[in-house]
C-alpha cells in the first residue's frame, strides 16, 4: 500500500479523505490545513490524524494528494517532488502555464509520476462513448451551474469550463489554431459567465458556454463527426450515439433513410453503449496508484494538465481584450 498525505482539508479534501481512508491501494497516513481550526475539527470528527507541519507529512509519505486552493498549488508539489514524492494535484494544475512547465521540468528531474484531478476523465458516460468519438469536427459543451460561493475566487473558465477544456483536448488530435472569447461578471470580481470558440488546426470547431449563476445545473457536450452525433450528459451519466450508415438496397418498414443532394442514401441507427457506473474521485485516485505500482502513465498526466490550463488562460486573455476593445 502506497502511503499517502492530503494537503488541504476543505470541502473537495474531506471528500478525498475519506476516500483514500477507505481504499485498499492507500495507506492514510493524515492530513494538513494550514487553518488549526480546521484541521483539529476534521481530525476530531472522521478520527484521521492532523499535522501541524506541512514538510513533517510530506516527509512521511509516499504520495501527496494536493486538495489546496489553486494559488497554493504550485508550492506544495515543487515541495513534495523535490523531497521524491508522486504528487496527485487538483484542478486547475497551477495559477500559470510558467508554473505548471516547471513542475513538469521537476517530474522529470526527480523521476516521480504527477497527475491532475480532471475527474471528468472518469465519468462513466464519458468513458462509455470515449472511443467512439473520432475525428469529430464540430462541439458544443454546456456546463451550468446555480451560484455556490466556493470557487468564485477565480473566472469561471478556471472553475467549470476547464473541464470541458480538457475532455475536448483527450479526444481532438490537433493544435489549437484560434481562441475567440467573451466573459461577463455578474456576482463575482471574475467572470460568471463565458463563452468560448476554439479553431484546431484540422478545421475542428469547439463551442464552450459555462456560467455559474444559472437556475439549473447542467454538463453536456455533444460531439459531430462524419457520419455519427454523441452527446454526453456527465451530470445525469447518460449517452446518445446516432450514427449512419450506407443505407441497405432493401430497406425494412422501420429503417430510418435520409437522402441528400446527390441522392446518396444513408440509414440512421442509434447504439446504446453500455455505463459501468463507477465513483470517478475514487477511479482518478485508484488508477494513479495503479500508476506508481505499475511505472504507467497517469490517465492525466501534468502536461495534460497544463495544456488545459493553457487553453483556459488564453481565453481568459481573450476576455481581456474583448473587454477593451469594447472600451
Amino acid at each position: 500500500m502506497l502511503k499517502v498525505g492530503v494537503l488541504g482539508a476543505g470541502h473537495l479534501g474531506k471528500i478525498h479523505l475519506r476516500l483514500l481512508n477507505e481504499s485498499k491501494k492507500y495507506h492514510l497516513v493524515g492530513f494538513f490545513d494550514p487553518d488549526e481550526i480546521i484541521g483539529k475539527k476534521v481530525a476530531a470528527e472522521y478520527g484521521y490524524t492532523y499535522y501541524q507541519n506541512m514538510n513533517t507529512l510530506i516527509d512521511s509519505v509516499d504520495v501527496v494528494d494536493i486538495v489546496t486552493p489553486t494559488l497554493s498549488h504550485f508550492d506544495c508539489a515543487k515541495k513534495a517532488i523535490e523531497k521524491g514524492k508522486h504528487v496527485f494535484l487538483e484542478k486547475p494544475i497551477t495559477t500559470t502555464s510558467a508554473e505548471a512547465e516547471e513542475l513538469i521540468a521537476l517530474e522529470k528531474k526527480y523521476k516521480i509520476k504527477g497527475q491532475v484531478g480532471h475527474v471528468e476523465r472518469f465519468n462513466p458516460a464519458f468513458i462509455a462513448v470515449k472511443d467512439s468519438i473520432k475525428n469529430p469536427m464540430f462541439i458544443e459543451a454546456h456546463r451550468l451551474a446555480e451560484f455556490n460561493p466556493r470557487g468564485t475566487d477565480v473566472p469561471v473558465v478556471l472553475d467549470l469550463m476547464i473541464h470541458d477544456i480538457d475532455a475536448i483536448l483527450s479526444v481532438v488530435d490537433s493544435e489549437v489554431k484560434q481562441i475567440n472569447a467573451s466573459g461577463v461578471s455578474v456576482i463575482s470580481k471574475s467572470p460568471d459567465i463565458a463563452n468560448a470558440r476554439i479553431e484546431f488546426q484540422n478545421g475542428c470547431v469547439a463551442n464552450l458556454t459555462a456560467s455559474r449563476i444559472s437556475l439549473k445545473n447542467m454538463r453536456k457536450s455533444r460531439f459531430f463527426q462524419r457520419d455519427a452525433y454523441i452527446s454526453v450528459d456527465f451530470l445525469e451519466k447518460k449517452v446518445e450515439v446516432v450514427k449512419m450508415k450506407d443505407a441497405p438496397l432493401a430497406v425494412g418498414d422501420f429503417d430510418m433513410i435520409l437522402q441528400n443532394a446527390e441522392g446518396e442514401k444513408k440509414q440512421i441507427y442509434f447504439e446504446n453503449p453500455e455505463i459501468h457506473h463507477n465513483n470517478a474521485i475514487q477511479d482518478e485516485l485508484e488508477t494513479f496508484a495503479d500508476a506508481i505500482a505499475n511505472d504507467t502513465v497517469p490517465v492525466v498526466t501534468l502536461s495534460q494538465g497544463a495544456a488545459a490550463l493553457k487553453v483556459a488562460l488564453a481565453i481568459i486573455a481573450s476576455f481581456n481584450v474583448s473587454q477593451k476593445s469594447t472600451h
